[in-house]
């Protein structure tokens, strides 16, 4: 060959000089597909092993950490956070050509092959998902914006809907009836549609005659098309994060390939994804006058390109997706937390820091104390669970600071949710299943107790709930699972809570001359279920009163100050709950098992007689529940001080709070005010027989008559009058001088 023939060769003297096919897709795929063959940290190559894994596993992703990217190669990650939607896509394709290597290290260079047999070459190569994780700054639901279309972002939150696994299309298969040609057409992920050319984009015949083939000749192969797993997420604010007065905010994730099925509503996530947005449209039914415009408004969504787990303080896991997974305590920390767990009066000392800024209720505190930490969760051989979570109901007086105490458990735990029983429905405590405007297809939503799966849920005025609403969560209370079968969708959900409960008396105020049963109006079933009743009453006592008196304005006078009042502060005592919750299972000792079955014996024997006594059948029953309401308390004081054995000790702590709460409730009246009781029982019934219908009499005449003549008490007399007036039988007239008989 001579030099003389017209040609012209050229050559690339220095490096940089020509940059054209770096900065290609063909480039910029051969510099994702060098990272993950070659990067490595002390000496392991973690991408290219982690891919041969997983392919012999028979799953094909990969999971890649953005800073690696960026310490590998700058532009190279700046370009992924850049442009996330275009760079995923040759990162994938670099990572099929290495899986492809891989499985044949002898096979021909990926990107050779590409260039010389294009577009076919690509469906021969297999598909591996490329996932992401980054360390990139939070972003709020509240703050996406406009700003943040087509940027990767990191957003927390709180899975509280799920739809059903469908079918995505990912790459298409068309052929023309006419002339049979086929085409593939790559799909973009996410909410996009699919654009099917009008026209037939096949070569022309080979005898260079014109092609005939109609408008919209195409139609889709489904056999030779390629799909991929979808499933629509709805995320919502973790219930911490929303300001006070605010709704909380949700947005909707798109979640493809091995990130589908991976949650279940109730489950914290930290969520990486492409902020993108779709068009909304609605029907042409909903295309009335002043909607045409509204073409070019567009509804943002989340395209998720990677997620972890979150712990109860919303801070990533090492792995899974488990809300109640381990938080992460340094050696500072821990040594803090075991110093704190032996100080002698550690017990005390909790419970003076709940709520300080309340007065007395010192065995509410200490009842409140146990359900913060809870017992020891069991899993029996034949797959049957019982809970260690302690539910706990205040049933009082209005004015006692039952919802006071509430809202600070909703501070002080991990995890918690605060409601209302009034404006809470059963399917916003337990869940509900919903349709999907767009889609119309059926998706599940949690309510509270799911959303607080690992935590507490508190409910104020708990007597305003309907009967329909409460029945609905016996099941989260004891198996602490939620069963749905609605709508085609037979699921079930956890619910592992704690429930605080505060109620009022069925008259507003406790009425001691009624009997238990007639104050509570809730049914023996739910009852049940409570591992400790509180009954609160607003006692008339001076030398209470004056101290409450004079705590209550103590702390008007010092406003803000009180925060700082328990011994123990609220960051240290919420990460300490934490601590105990998930380090600490105790057990009992065989003394504690002994002391604990015979006080059981004596319980039911001792409402058993107050049961003959009252005449009827007490509406607070004492069954296997509370054996094991006290075996939970007393794993809980266990836990508490970090003991992996309850002691006899324990026990009796367990026993007195028991005593003090439950068992308080059940033998009410029936011991030192069973005089009193009888007393206004016999002068009820004199009264109603002696004074007919539209009959006066005065006051004065009732005193001489039973308290003077007859010897019963002047306190019972009064009550007497006062239940009688308040159930509309008399009146008093003429400044309380006269009793009138207006009713039966």
């Amino acid at each position: 060959m001579s030099f003389d023939t017209g040609r012209v060769y050229s050559t690339q003297v220095l490096p940089g000089d020509d940059d054209r096919v770096e900065d290609t897709n063909v480039g910029l795929t051969r510099k994702y597909a060098d990272f993950i063959r070659e990067f490595y940290i002390d000496g392991n190559f973690i991408y290219r092993d982690q891919l041969q894994d997983n392919i012999l596993g028979g799953i094909l992703t990969i999971e890649v950490d953005i800073a690696h990217v960026r310490a590998y190669d700058g532009d190279l990650g700046q370009r992924l956070a850049d442009d996330p939607t275009g760079m995923l896509n040759l990162f994938q394709l670099a990572a099929a050509n290495v899986a492809r290597r891989l499985i044949n290290p002898y096979m021909d260079e990926a990107d050779e092959r590409l260039r010389k047999e294009g577009p076919d070459a690509i469906a021969k190569v297999p598909y591996v998902q490329v996932t992401l994780r980054s360390d990139a700054s939070i972003t709020q639901i509240r703050d996406l914006g406009s700003t943040h279309v087509s940027r990767l972002v990191r957003v927390p939150g709180i899975i509280i809907g799920s739809g059903s696994v469908s079918n995505k299309v990912k790459t298409v298969t068309l052929i023309c009836s006419h002339c049979k040609d086929q085409i593939k057409i790559e799909v973009t992920p996410g909410f996009a549609s699919l654009n099917i050319p009008r026209a037939c984009q096949g070569p022309p015949n080979p005898n260079g005659e014109a092609k005939n083939c109609p408008l919209d000749p195409y139609k889709i192969l489904h056999e030779k098309s390629e799909f991929v797993d979808q499933q629509v997420l709805k995320m919502q604010e973790a219930p911490e994060m929303v300001p006070v007065g605010e709704m909380p905010r949700h947005v909707i994730i798109c979640a493809d390939g091995y990130l589908a099925n991976r949650v279940v509503p109730g489950t914290r996530i930290m969520a990486i994804g492409v902020y993108a947005i779709y068009s909304a449209q609605k029907g042409k039914n909903n295309n009335k006058a002043g909607v045409k415009g509204a073409v070019a408004i567009k509804s943002p969504y989340i395209r998720l390109v990677g997620m972890t787990g979150l712990d109860s303080n919303n801070a990533p896991v090492a792995d899974g997706l488990n809300p109640s997974r381990e938080v992460i305590f340094s050696e500072a920390e821990e040594q803090m937390m075991i110093t704190l767990s032996k100080e002698p009066d550690l017990y005390e000392k909790i419970t003076g820091s709940i709520a300080p800024s309340i007065y007395g209720n010192t065995d509410v505190k200490k009842a409140i104390a146990c359900l913060l930490v809870g017992g020891s969760k069991k899993l029996l051989p034949d797959g049957m669970r019982l809970r260690g979570d302690i539910n706990v109901l205040l049933l009082g007086d209005p004015g006692t600071a039952k919802s006071q105490l509430l809202k600070f458990v909703e501070k002080v735990s991990p995890i918690a949710i605060y409601t209302s029983g009034k404006g809470s429905s059963a399917a916003g405590l337990t869940a509900s299943v919903q349709r999907e405007s767009g889609s119309r297809e059926f998706y599940l939503e949690g309510g509270a107790m799911v959303l607080a799966d690992g935590g507490v849920v508190c409910i104020d005025e708990f007597d305003k709930m309907r009967d329909d609403d409460r029945v609905a969560i016996h099941e989260a209370m004891e198996q602490q699972t939620i069963s749905i079968a609605k709508a085609g969708i037979t699921t079930v959900l956890n619910s592992r809570t704690a429930v605080l409960a505060a109620a009022n008396p069925i008259f507003g105020r406790y009425d001691d001359m009624k009997s238990p049963g007639e104050n509570i109006d809730f049914q023996t079933t739910i009852l049940s279920r409570f591992d400790m009743i509180f009954l609160i009453k607003d006692d008339h006592n001076a030398s209470r009163d004056a101290t409450i008196a004079k705590h209550v304005m103590a702390i008007h006078e010092t406003g803000n100050k009180t925060e700082e009042e328990g011994e123990i502060p609220l960051d240290l005592l919420k990460r300490y709950i934490s601590y105990c919750r998930q380090k600490v299972a105790p057990v009992l000792s065989d003394e504690a098992s002994e002391r604990l079955s015979g006080h059981f014996v004596e319980l039911r024997r001792q409402v058993a007689a107050a049961e003959r006594q009252m005449g009827r059948k007490s509406s607070i029953p004492i069954t296997v529940r509370q054996l094991e309401a006290i075996v939970r308390i007393t794993e809980a004081l266990a836990k508490l001080e970090l003991q992996p054995v309850a002691s006899a000790a324990h026990v009796e702590e367990a026993i007195r709070l028991f005593n003090a709460s439950t068992m308080d409730a059940v033998t009410q009246g029936t011991s030192g005010k069973d005089t009193i009781m009888e007393e206004v029982t016999q002068i009820d019934q004199e009264l109603r027989r002696r004074l007919p219908m539209g009959w006066s009499t005065s006051y004065s005449r009732l005193v001489t008559e039973f308290v003077n003549t007859r010897n019963h008490s002047q306190e019972a007399l009064d009550r007497t009058l006062h239940a009688l007036e308040r159930s509309e039988v008399i009146q008093f007239r003429m400044q309380r001088q006269r009793v009138y008989r207006v009713g039966v």
